[in-house]
């Protein structure tokens, strides 16, 4: 299949490595996204079975590249669920933000690209610093805002992140979610000033380093790792960033 690669495969589970710019799942008839690509690859292959099942057990933002599970049966997909929102799925995240000082446009709270209050907190949790902030859905323009916990359908969002490398005025650093709130690493990292390369929505940043034309976020789920349903031993997939801008890193 030329639009997704297939990591792992077997009764159970489907691992593939989405590409920046593939939605996971869309709304719109005849788009190319992830789940009707996987379902007319598995009918494909057993065409006598009639419509396959494919349970979608997490997603990832359409301009975000990286590791997805499915699951190819009812059971499977409990018991991949289960995981996920118990938080016993691990899904690691690799980044190139601007840094805190050499950012070439901060995010002014004026204009409201993130909203980043003046209480957002930031610690240090077993070496990894941690994020703590509220984020509100703007449905309607498909974005999200730091705001005052209080503020009406704010929910809270953590994640953990520490630098693994700094080059020049960027830094890669890597990510563990501890919620999974909507563009929630894009939101979080703009309103501290620091936006991920490539970011226009949140970042209002130049879309190139060193003149290589990139026109998604420099954001890779490059690791996941969960039980298999049926067996229960743990499964552990990893894959590199294809994002150009990691390249300066590697």
């Amino acid at each position: 299949m030329k639009e997704l690669e297939i990591i792992y495969e077997d009764k159970d589970v489907l691992v593939i490595r989405k590409p920046a710019g593939v939605p996971v799942q869309s709304a719109r008839v005849g788009a190319k996204d992830c789940e009707s690509l996987l379902k007319n690859y598995l009918y494909k292959k057993n065409p006598k079975g009639g419509a396959p099942y494919l349970g979608l057990i997490h997603r990832l933002d359409q301009p975000v590249e990286g590791l997805v599970v499915f699951a190819l049966n009812p059971k499977a997909a409990a018991a991949l669920s289960k995981q996920s929102a118990g938080k016993e799925m691990q899904k690691t995240y690799l980044a190139v933000r601007h840094s805190v000082d050499k950012c070439p446009h901060p995010v002014p709270n004026e204009e409201k690209f993130c909203g980043k209050p003046v209480d957002n907190v930031e610690n240090l949790v077993e070496n990894w610093n941690e994020c703590v902030d509220y984020l509100w859905k703007d449905g309607k323009n498909n974005r999200s805002e730091m705001v005052q916990e209080g503020h009406a359908g704010a929910k809270k969002a953590v994640l953990r992140y520490r630098i693994l490398k700094r080059v020049d005025n960027l830094e890669m650093l890597e990510i563990r979610l501890e919620t999974g709130r909507h563009h929630q690493i894009r939101v979080q990292m703009a309103g501290r000033g620091t936006p991920l390369v490539g970011d226009r929505k949140y970042g209002k940043v130049e879309n190139y380093v060193d003149n290589v034309d990139n026109s998604f976020p420099a954001l890779c789920a490059y690791r996941i790792k969960f039980r298999h349903p049926s067996t229960g031993k743990w499964m552990e997939f990893e894959r590199k960033p294809e994002n150009p801008v990691f390249q300066k890193f590697m």
